[in-house]
């Protein structure tokens, strides 16, 4: 492979190159990615499957479904990449819940702590009882 040397050195090169080959040892990756109904499913080379909702996903929230339905497996299933959007997905950071920048990741938080159900109402009269939420320690769980 011919490397143009104004952009990276051979040492940098190399580095990145065993860099990649450990991350893709260490997997899991994507091996089959596509839209169902608002989400986006995973298949996972291990066996395992995630789903997540486009809603939640930056670069995907004001997609068109025939758009979502483009997607492709990429950079030997680190990446997820919709080409009619010029949009893509880290699979090792969508692992951990990573959708968006750390602002959108904030905003989607703070959306899903405004949702009103019967539940968290009478969840939160409960904690207001008892001096609000519990802190960590309380919550310890019994091993």
């Amino acid at each position: 492979m011919d490397i143009d040397k104004n952009l990276i050195d051979d040492a940098a090169y190399q580095k990145a190159t065993e860099s990649g080959q450990r991350l893709l040892a260490r997997g899991p990756v994507a091996k089959l990615a596509r839209y169902v109904a608002g989400r986006i499913h995973v298949e996972l080379d291990n066996g395992c499957a995630f789903e997540f909702p486009v809603a939640h996903a930056q670069e995907l929230v004001n997609a068109k479904p025939a758009d979502l339905r483009q997607v492709e497996v990429t950079a030997a299933g680190l990446g997820l990449y919709w080409p009619t959007l010029d949009a893509d997905l880290y699979v090792p950071n969508v692992l951990k819940g990573v959708l968006g920048t750390r602002q959108w990741m904030a905003h989607i938080g703070a959306t899903g702590g405004k949702a009103k159900t019967q539940a968290k109402s009478v969840a939160a009269r409960e904690n207001g009882k008892r001096g609000g939420r519990p802190s960590a320690k309380s919550m310890k769980v019994n091993s």
